[in-house]
């Protein structure tokens, strides 16, 4: 059974990749996605702000009663000290010289500077490609939506010339026109995208009345809106695509295959199982390929992708009124 895939022009050998999640932030963690059969691996959020933060802290611990006594700032940890940017930058050099398949840095920016800079790094590192976990909330009225994909884009083409590794950007679902600005970024350099991220709203604390954080996982029903999108540009693009969101068994695998995805990701699945998940998403998909007589992945790639449909908006649209006016269950009664 061939499980083979190209994802971002790198080799894989099967689509299902370990997303960014605590699971790869240490480098413990990242063996052990290895061991459990990730095809590939996404390094955890690299966040320009805590990059920053700790820089502060440091600066001003430095400084710190210096002009009282010139001796006090033998006491700063300082010389030995690597800072955050560093330490994670040795763990994703670490981690590339042990593992023996490809890490994708996941970096969440805040500047171009930040962007730029910090992708040359990870780069460096030996990072195989860079996956940018953009995430901007536009409340300023006077910022329209092409202000936004524009901003989005020059990001992408200044992060695509600061290195020669492929770059995929993670997505989210809000943008008015997915296909407009997937052609957007191709032509910015991205060589992928990933369908969607998810923003983590916060909730309202009735007790504190005050917004509260939480993190809840992802589910199979989320794959409906990515598995969708997907299947809408599988053909229409030279992106790569991946699906991100609610791969938590192997039938969230297939579906997205089916669709035209080159690879999938799942962060929730293997939080909540454990890493050893990986091989039941990998060893379904062998099952089901297997029973459906396939040899290959490119048997099924794209089978049910928008592209085989003679007006892809038309079938969407009455699969969605169809949906509301016969979907309802009939037990339920209006008060």
């Amino acid at each position: 059974m061939n499980l083979q895939t190209r994802y971002l022009g790198l080799s894989l050998a099967h689509p299902v990749i370990a997303s960014a999640s605590p699971l790869s932030a240490t480098f413990d963690g990242i063996r052990r996605l290895e061991d459990s059969g990730a095809a590939a691996i996404v390094t955890a959020s690299i966040y320009e702000e805590e990059i920053e933060a700790e820089a502060a802290a440091l600066d001003a611990f430095a400084t710190i009663g210096a002009e009282s006594h010139p001796e006090v700032t033998r006491y700063a940890p300082l010389p030995g000290y690597p800072g955050a940017l560093a330490a994670r930058l040795e763990l994703i050099r670490r981690a590339c010289d042990s593992v023996s398949v490809p890490l994708i840095a996941s970096l969440n920016g805040i500047t171009r500077e930040g962007w730029t800079g910090i992708a040359a790094d990870l780069q460096a590192a030996g990072a195989a490609a860079i996956e940018l976990d953009l995430f901007h909330l536009p409340v300023d009225p006077s910022e329209s939506s092409a202000d936004v994909e524009a901003r989005l884009i020059e990001t992408v083409r200044g992060v695509c010339a600061a290195v020669d590794i492929p770059v995929t950007v993670k997505l989210f679902p809000q943008f008015t026109a997915p296909a407009h600005l997937a052609g957007a970024l191709a032509g910015a350099g991205a060589s992928g995208i990933v369908l969607f991220n998810r923003g983590y709203e916060p909730d309202i604390d009735l007790g504190m009345l005050d917004f509260r954080s939480g993190l809840s996982l992802s589910t199979a029903a989320d794959i409906r809106q990515p598995v969708m999108w997907i299947a809408l540009l599988a053909g229409k693009t030279s992106l790569s695509l991946a699906g991100g969101r609610g791969v938590e068994g192997p039938d969230e695998v297939i579906k997205y295959l089916l669709a035209g995805a080159d690879a999938v990701q799942t962060a929730s699945a293997l939080l909540r199982h454990g890493a050893g998940h990986l091989r039941r998403l990998v060893e379904g998909l062998a099952d089901w390929l297997e029973a459906h007589g396939a040899d290959s992945l490119g048997e099924i790639r794209g089978r049910v992708r928008a592209a085989g449909f003679a007006d892809p908006e038309t079938r969407f649209r009455g699969g969605y009124r169809q949906t509301l006016l016969h979907g309802y269950p009939l037990s339920f009664s209006p008060r």
